[in-house]
């Protein structure tokens, strides 16, 4: 909200936030028509003001009655208030609704991308949806360090070569593997990083990537939980 008002910078990682964009610019259309329609009930006020009666010549002065307000004019002035209210009631909305975490750091990505060892019920119904499923479906989890990020021409894609130091799938996977990647995702892999990638079956880009310590032991553990399983499930 406060965004929307001061004209302030979004913070960072909020335009990779589809449902908090939607929201602000939302808001930021109904703030547009707002301040029209202020400046219109503004013009209508200034040109509907009543002029001070002339005073009459008499001998005796009377007091002159205060003029009455138009009741066009407060009918735009009650509209103007009704308005605002809701306006603002929209954008206490969007700061109710606007997630928590849209300027957390990019390893979220390969969090949501990656099927949870420990989700709700309903998400472990499909083989496809399970931690197991995802195993099972997969050509290759590796764990390493990232060698070279090379970008490729007229493709908007980087090829980045990881030095494996643990294969979950295959079990004897390669030690070193090399794989392309967007540009444009968040986070983007650089040299020196500790990654885990995970490559789908037929695919050559990973759809899952966690980048760092703490975030690649979170997929650690669930993989290693789900690898038993995950040799005896269908992937269907």
């Amino acid at each position: 909200m406060l965004a929307v008002i001061t004209d302030e910078p979004l913070p960072d990682g909020a335009h990779r936030d589809a449902a908090f964009m939607a929201a602000h610019r939302s808001a930021a259309a109904d703030v547009a028509v707002l301040r029209e329609q202020l400046d219109i009930i503004g013009g209508a006020l200034a040109d509907s003001a009543p002029r001070p009666a002339p005073r009459p010549v008499q001998p005796t002065r009377r007091p002159t009655p205060a003029p009455r307000r138009r009741p066009f004019v407060l009918a735009l002035r009650v509209a103007a208030v009704a308005c605002a209210a809701t306006v603002l009631a929209g954008l206490g909305w969007l700061v109710v609704q606007a997630p928590s975490g849209a300027d957390d750091s990019g390893s979220s990505a390969a969090k949501d991308a990656a099927p949870d060892a420990v989700g709700d019920e309903d998400a472990k119904t499909g083989a496809s949806q399970s931690a197991a499923g995802y195993l099972a479906c997969a050509r290759l989890v590796v764990e390493g360090t990232v060698t070279e990020v090379a970008p490729v021409p007229g493709t908007g894609k980087d090829r980045v070569t990881l030095r494996v130091s643990r294969s979950y799938k295959p079990e004897a996977g390669p030690a070193e593997t090399v794989f392309t990647m967007d540009q444009a995702v968040d986070p983007r892999l650089r040299e020196g990083q500790h990654v885990l990638v995970g490559i789908p079956r037929a695919a050559a880009e990973p759809d899952l990537w966690a980048v760092g310590e703490a975030d690649v032991a979170h997929h650690r553990a669930w993989i290693t939980e789900a690898l038993p399983e995950s040799r005896t499930t269908d992937c269907g």
